[in-house]
C-alpha cells in the first residue's frame, strides 16, 4: 500500500535519505522482477532501450561533431535514469522534457527524425504529432517543470487518470521555476512527477558549488512532496520508484519529487564544453565501473535472458534508425516564415496573415 501522507517521510529526517538500490554493479539482484511487477520481457526490453539509447548517442556526437545536427546534449551513463523512469508511462501520460530528454520523448512516440529536425532548428521537430503527449524539449533550464504543473492541473481539473513526468538536471533544482513548480503542485497535489536526474555537474559547476542542501530530494518535502533518491545507475531501481510515483499520480496521491543519482559520461553538450577542464580522468574512471548496462548485462546474462547476439541486433536497429533519421532530416524542406506562422498560431490573427501576404509577394522565406 502506498502511504497517503507524508508523516514516515518527515520522520526520517531531510538528512537520512539513502538512494535506492537493487541491482548491484557486478549484477547481483536484491529483489525480484514479479515483485517489481516486471516480466523477463520487460527486463530484456528495459535493455534494449538503454543499448539503443547508447548507440544513437554515440551516433548522434559523430553527426554534431560533422556539422549534421545542431545543438546536441549526450546522455551515454544516464540511461537507466532515462528508461527507468519512463517505462511505466502509458501512452496516455505526458512527458515535459528538457533538451537532454530526447530518448523519453522517442520512447514515448516522437519519431527519430523529427528529433534531429529540433536539433537543427528546423520547425517541423517541434510540430509533436497529435498521438504524441509531450511537449518540445525546453532550453530553459526549469521551465519544463512550471510547464508540467499547468498540463497536471488541467488533468485534475478534468478528473483524468494521466500523470504528468518532468525532467532537469541537478542545476535545475537551483532555480526559481523548480520552487514555484513544487509549491504549486503541492498545494494542488497534482498528479505530476518530478525527476531530477542529478549527474554531478550543471554544466561545469559541481553540485557542491550550487545548492548547499544535503540531497535535492529533500527540497520537495517543505513543498508536501512526496520525495525520494534512487541510485540512477539502476535501472530496476529507478523503475520501482517511478512506478510506485505513477501509482500515487493515478489514484490521486499527488506529486512526487525523484532524485536520480547518476553521471554524465561524455560532454554537458557538443556546443564546445570541455569536460576535462572542471572534472578528473579518474573521476569518470570510477563512475564507469557503475555502468549501467553493464548491470543489467551481467544480470539478464546470469538469468540467459541475454546474449551478445541479442545486443548486436538491437545495435543494428538502432544503428539503421539513425541513419535512415538523419537522412530524412536531411532531406527535409527547410523551415520558411508563412509556415512557421501557421505552425504557432491555431487561429492567425489578421496582422500576421497580411505580413504572410507580404512575404510571399517579396518571394521571402
Amino acid at each position: 500500500m502506498l502511504e497517503k501522507s507524508l508523516e514516515d517521510t518527515y520522520q526520517l529526517g531531510v538528512t537520512d535519505f539513502k538512494p535506492l538500490s537493487l541491482l548491484k554493479e557486478q549484477g547481483e539482484f536484491d529483489c525480484s522482477l514479479k515483485g517489481l511487477g516486471l516480466t523477463e520481457v520487460d527486463a530484456k526490453e528495459l535493455l534494449n532501450r538503454m543499448v539503443f539509447t547508447r548507440t544513437w548517442d554515440k551516433l548522434a556526437m559523430n553527426l554534431a561533431r560533422q556539422g549534421r545536427l545542431g545543438f546536441y546534449a549526450p546522455v551515454t551513463g544516464q540511461e537507466a535514469s532515462i528508461i527507468g523512469t519512463s517505462y511505466g508511462l502509458l501512452k496516455n501520460d505526458w512527458v515535459v522534457p528538457g533538451y537532454r530528454d530526447i530518448p523519453q520523448c522517442y520512447f514515448h512516440g516522437y519519431p527519430l527524425y523529427q528529433a534531429f529536425l529540433w536539433s537543427r532548428g528546423e520547425q517541423h521537430g517541434g510540430e509533436i504529432p497529435p498521438d504524441v503527449n509531450m511537449l518540445i524539449p525546453q532550453i530553459i533550464i526549469g521551465a519544463q517543470y512550471v510547464q508540467a504543473v499547468g498540463i497536471a492541473m488541467g488533468l485534475q481539473k478534468r478528473k483524468k487518470k494521466n500523470v504528468v513526468i518532468t525532467y532537469t538536471g541537478d542545476g535545475g533544482s537551483s532555480e526559481g521555476d523548480f520552487y514555484e513548480a513544487l509549491n504549486m503542485a503541492g498545494v494542488y497535489q497534482l498528479p505530476v512527477i518530478f525527476v531530477v536526474q542529478n549527474n554531478g555537474y550543471a554544466i561545469s559547476t559541481p553540485r557542491k558549488l550550487q545548492t548547499s542542501a544535503q540531497t535535492i530530494a529533500q527540497k520537495g518535502l517543505a513543498a508536501g512532496i512526496y520525495s525520494a533518491q534512487v541510485d540512477g545507475m539502476d535501472v530496476l531501481a529507478v523503475y520501482k520508484v517511478t512506478s510506485e510515483a505513477i501509482e500515487r499520480a493515478r489514484t490521486g496521491l499527488g506529486p512526487t519529487l525523484i532524485e536520480a543519482l547518476t553521471y554524465r559520461m561524455e560532454p554537458h553538450s557538443m556546443s564546445g564544453d570541455d569536460p576535462g577542464r572542471y572534472r578528473s580522468l579518474e573521476e569518470v574512471d570510477s563512475w564507469r565501473s557503475k555502468d549501467p548496462l553493464n548491470r543489467m548485462r551481467q544480470y539478464l546474462t546470469e538469468q540467459n535472458l541475454w546474449s551478445p547476439e541479442l545486443e548486436q541486433e538491437q545495435i543494428a536497429r538502432a544503428e539503421q534508425e539513425v541513419k535512415e533519421a538523419i537522412t530524412k532530416a536531411e532531406k527535409y524542406p527547410l523551415s520558411n516564415i508563412p509556415a512557421l506562422i501557421d505552425t504557432v498560431y491555431q487561429v492567425t490573427p489578421p496582422g500576421l496573415i497580411q505580413q504572410k501576404a507580404w512575404f510571399k509577394q517579396k518571394g521571402g522565406v
